[in-house]
C-alpha cells in the first residue's frame, strides 16, 4: 500500500493541509521525508530542488542553524507553562519593532484562527457586522473559501456556512474599485481584509492607498492578511512595501521559518477591546516557547543578514529564467509577480503538465513559487537546467 493510499484510509483529503495533498501522481512526491537547505527528499530517496518551501513558511531554508539552535536551547528549559514565558513579551517587542503599524501583538498557532480573531476584534471595535474580503483569507469565519466563491453564488450554496453569516461577508476581486465603492455605499463595513494578489504585488501600492482612503472615508478598519507577504516581500510586509499602514494585520508562515506560529497585531486602540474583555481571543498554545524561540531567531536573521533583498534577487533570477524557458517552449504560461512569491498564470491544465515534468526532473514547484535564503545562484541555475530538460523535450 502506498503512502497516499494509507493516508486516505485514515485521513480525509489524505493530508491535514489541503494544498499539500498530492494531485499529480506518480510524478509528484507522495510524501517528503526530509529537507536541508533548499532541497527535499521523498520516501524513495528522490532529491528535489524545492520551490514549495512548506507553502512559503520556510524563508531561511530547511535546518537553518540559528533557528535549530534556538529551538534546541529552549527545549532544555521547557515548551509550555501555566504562566507567560519571557519569550512571549520579547518576541512581541521584536515583532513590533519591525512591522509598521504594529503597536501591539499577540500570538496564535494558525493563520485561520488569527484572521478570525481580527474579524471579531474589528466587529467589536466598530459595532458593525459586514466584512469585505479580497483574496484567500483562510477557512474560518469567512466566505467558505474566500475569493473562490464564484460570481453570482449565494450564501445558501456554501456548504457548512450558515446563510446568515455568509450574508455578512463580501468577496471582491483584486482592484475592483467600483464593486468596493458599491459595497461600502450599501453596507456598514467593519473591516476590509486584503491578501495581496501575487502577480500584482509590484504595482500594488496604488490599490492599497485606495483601500486606506476608502476605509477612512467610511469609518471602517483596514487589515492586511500577511500570511505569505509578511517577512517575505519586505521585512515589514506590505505595509513597508507599499508605504500604506493598516489598522490590523495577520502574519504567519515565514515569521518562524516553519514552526507553527501566527501573529495578529495592530493599533493599540483597536486591540484594546481585548484588554477591556469585550472580546475574548485565547489559546493554551499561543505562548508555546519553541515557536517563539524560532520566531525570535528567524526575525533577527531576517533583520541582520539582509535576507529580503536576497529573496528578491534569487526569486527574480528564477522567475526570469523560467519565463525564458516558457517562451522558448511556446507556452502562454508565465511566472508573474515579485521575486519572493511569483505565481504561475495561464491555463490550469498546461500548468499541471509543466509541474509534472518539473517533478520528473527533480524540481518541486507549486503555482506560487517560493525561494529561500538557502537558494544560491548555483542552485537556481541548476534548477533552470533541469527545467530546460523537462520542458524543452519534443512536445508530443
Amino acid at each position: 500500500m502506498t503512502w497516499r493510499e494509507r493516508a486516505l484510509a485514515v485521513m480525509p483529503v489524505g493530508s491535514s493541509t489541503n494544498s499539500k495533498a498530492p494531485t499529480l501522481l506518480p510524478d509528484e512526491p507522495e510524501v517528503i521525508a526530509r529537507g536541508s537547505g533548499c532541497r527535499v527528499w521523498d520516501d524513495r530517496g528522490r532529491e528535489f530542488i524545492d520551490y514549495r518551501c512548506a507553502l512559503g513558511a520556510v524563508s531561511l531554508g530547511y535546518r537553518h542553524p540559528a533557528v535549530d539552535a534556538a529551538i534546541a536551547a529552549q527545549l532544555a528549559d521547557g515548551i509550555l507553562f501555566g504562566h507567560p514565558h519571557p519569550l512571549e513579551t520579547t518576541t512581541a517587542e521584536l515583532f513590533c519593532s519591525l512591522v509598521p503599524g504594529a503597536e501591539a501583538a499577540r500570538f496564535l498557532k494558525t493563520g485561520g484562527e488569527a484572521l478570525a480573531a481580527v474579524i471579531r476584534i474589528a466587529r467589536a471595535y466598530t459595532g458593525r457586522d459586514h466584512v469585505v474580503q479580497l483574496g484567500y483569507n483562510g477557512w474560518l469565519n469567512t466566505l467558505a473559501a474566500g475569493a473562490r466563491v464564484l460570481p453570482g453564488q449565494v450564501a445558501a450554496e456554501l456548504p457548512g456556512v450558515p446563510a446568515a453569516l455568509s450574508a455578512l461577508h463580501h468577496a471582491v476581486e483584486w482592484d475592483d474599485r467600483d464593486r468596493l465603492e458599491e459595497l461600502f455605499s450599501r453596507h456598514p463595513v467593519a473591516l476590509v481584509l486584503v491578501a495581496a494578489d501575487y502577480p500584482s504585488i509590484p504595482e500594488a501600492s496604488g490599490f492599497y492607498r485606495f483601500l486606506r482612503e476608502l476605509a477612512d472615508r467610511h469609518g471602517s478598519l483596514l487589515a492586511y492578511d500577511e500570511m505569505v507577504t509578511g517577512f517575505r516581500v519586505a521585512l515589514g510586509g506590505m505595509a513597508e512595501y507599499t508605504g500604506v499602514v493598516p489598522d490590523l494585520a495577520v502574519h504567519g508562515k515565514g515569521v518562524a521559518n516553519g514552526m507553527p506560529l501566527s501573529v495578529y497585531s495592530g493599533r493599540r486602540e483597536v486591540l484594546s477591546v481585548l484588554d477591556r474583555g469585550e472580546v475574548v481571543v485565547s489559546s493554551t498554545h499561543g505562548g508555546e516557547t519553541l515557536s517563539l524561540a524560532a520566531a525570535t531567531a528567524t526575525m533577527a536573521t531576517l533583520r541582520d543578514d539582509a535576507v529580503i533583498p536576497r529573496l528578491h534577487e534569487a526569486g527574480e533570477r528564477f522567475r526570469d529564467g523560467v519565463n525564458h524557458l516558457l517562451a522558448r517552449r511556446g507556452s502562454p504560461v508565465r511566472l508573474a509577480g515579485a521575486g519572493p512569491c511569483p505565481q504561475l498564470t495561464g491555463d490550469p491544465g498546461a500548468i499541471d503538465d509543466l509541474l509534472r515534468a518539473a517533478y520528473r526532473h527533480g524540481v518541486s514547484m507549486y503555482r506560487v513559487c517560493y525561494v529561500t535564503a538557502a537558494h544560491t545562484d548555483a542552485d537556481i541555475d541548476e534548477s533552470l537546467r533541469r527545467l530546460e530538460a523537462a520542458w524543452l523535450e519534443p512536445v508530443t
